[in-house]
């Protein structure tokens, strides 16, 4: 400013602007500048850029402000976290789904094993179920697992994903590209949750479980003051479910459906690394896989059911290989007993009694195997077995199934005071038979 005051004072006192120029070492461009201006208030300091195309181009200068929202009872915010679990005895980094009620600051949760489009409508469907209606519309965060980033940041939703909002009937948009502020409540009470219900780590033996009483944990939070509008959040959360929509007729059926070859084995092979077993007789040939939250369904290329299995998440390889699978096989193959996976899931003493039997002995032990597992399922089968080798230092079938089906109901299973062999019992029954 003194250099201006300088060149304004020198002009009045009949300067020429040469002369100014020279005095003052500037410009005589600059001189000019300073001689012409009108007005030398203070001016706000915003961008040059800005200011020009505002003073020469009329342009507007937009907001970087945050818009203090209102959200309608009924309406909802989705987005996942991640918590850490005693999954089944062994630590597990696995995520917790939170459908946010911003009106009334209410989370219901869900613990998922991934955020893919699987889990995060199987996990809205739980949701659903417990508030006994729908939210009329769901803001997603653009990582909550219902859809893939496009070009220029539009999120393009999962098949499966539009399926289940046509079936649900509710309206959903994205958080605009960069803008978290957009999603601060669902965040804060994805933090929330997880500090007061994942901390201390939870042991979690059966998922379903632990998610049907997960929503009801997540409203006794509620019991406390709204942090602006002074009433108690639970009772806020009862306008909240007051404008839901109705529940449709059927529940959804959360499954993605492929078509795949099963290998010379009959397995098939998803994500690149988790192996899972159809049916021997299904080697080289196509297999329908239906791909849901927590199971693995196989079907023939008719429909008919071949095999289930727990799906499988992480990088690490799996495979959920079903001994019972190749029993059938094997009990036509005895040659193989020694190399089989069947008697790799076998535990001492079974395996090693199988072990010293001759090739007749064996393949009725798998026999048995077989028709006790198909009764009673692999894990029944095999411990009633092992009940009545170590009573009676066999294992003929009729004692085998009445073990499996005492396991099967709860029961303890068979128990002897000495070793006995049923044989002759079985001996008696088919003679009886004979004779009839």
């Amino acid at each position: 400013m003194p250099e201006v005051q300088s060149i304004r004072q020198l002009r009045r006192n009949g300067d020429s602007i040469a002369s100014i120029a020279r005095k003052v070492g500037v410009s005589e461009p600059t001189v000019r500048k300073y001689l012409k201006m009108e007005d030398l208030s203070p001016r706000p300091p915003v961008t040059r850029t800005v200011a020009r195309l505002r003073d020469e181009h009329g342009a507007e200068e937009r907001s970087s402000g945050f818009m203090d929202l209102v959200w309608h009872p009924g309406e909802a915010q989705a987005d996942f976290g991640e918590v850490d679990v005693q999954w089944r005895g062994a630590l597990a980094r696995m995520h917790h789904f939170v459908l946010d009620f911003p009106h009334s600051n209410v989370a219901p949760s869900q613990l998922m094993p991934g955020e893919n489009a699987e889990c995060t409508c199987q996990a809205l469907e739980n949701l659903f179920e417990w508030l006994g209606g729908v939210p009329e519309r769901i803001v997603f965060d653009n990582a909550a697992g219902v859809g893939r980033k496009q070009r220029f940041e539009k999120v393009r939703p999962a098949r499966l994903f539009q399926a289940f909002q046509a079936h649900y009937g509710f309206s959903f948009a994205f958080c605009n590209p960069h803008s978290g502020h957009e999603k601060g409540a669902v965040e804060a009470n994805v933090g929330r949750v997880r500090r007061k219900l994942f901390v201390p780590r939870p042991s979690v033996w059966n998922l379903e479980g632990f998610n049907e009483k997960l929503p009801d944990r997540c409203l006794g939070l509620g019991d406390k003051a709204h942090w602006r509008k002074g009433e108690r959040e639970a009772d806020l959360f009862e306008r909240d479910r007051g404008a839901l929509l109705p529940l449709p007729a059927k529940p959804f059926d959360v499954v993605r459906w492929e078509r795949m070859k099963a290998d010379k084995y009959g397995c098939v092979t998803l994500e690149g690394c988790h192996r899972y077993s159809a049916d021997p007789g299904s080697a080289g040939r196509e297999v329908i896989i239906g791909i849901r939250a927590l199971e693995i369904e196989i079907l023939d290329s008719s429909g008919r059911r071949l095999a289930s299995h727990p799906r499988a998440y992480g990088d690490m390889p799996t495979d959920s290989f079903d001994p019972s699978r190749q029993l059938e096989l094997l009990c036509n193959r005895p040659n193989a007993w020694p190399n089989s996976r069947v008697r790799e899931a076998l535990p001492d003493p079974l395996r090693g009694w199988l072990d010293l039997q001759e090739e007749t002995v064996r393949r009725e032990g798998l026999q048995t195997l077989k028709k006790t597992d198909r009764d009673n399922g692999w894990a029944n089968a095999v411990g009633a077995m092992l009940q009545v080798l170590e009573a009676t230092g066999g294992v003929d079938r009729a004692s085998v199934q009445l073990a499996a089906a005492r396991i099967a109901d709860g029961g303890a299973g068979v128990s002897y005071d000495e070793p006995v062999d049923l044989s002759e019992y079985d001996r008696a029954f088919a003679d009886t038979g004979k004779e009839s």
